[in-house]
């Protein structure tokens, strides 16, 4: 009688398995981190000729 119980209780454990339901599948890959984007560029504006002295 305890073997019997003990049977049907293991094939209700291996049945139950790990409680995950649908498919088992590979997780996809990560896709790979685009490059981070470079800050946008500030303008170089020249400096303006110097102010002439007036005399």
């Amino acid at each position: 009688m305890k073997s019997s119980l003990a049977l049907i209780i293991g094939a209700a454990a291996l049945l139950a398995g790990c409680g995950q339901p649908g498919p088992l599948f590979m997780p996809k890959p990560p896709q790979s981190a685009a490059a981070p984007a470079a800050p946008p560029a500030i303008p170089v504006i020249p400096p303006s000729s110097p102010p002439s002295s007036q005399q």
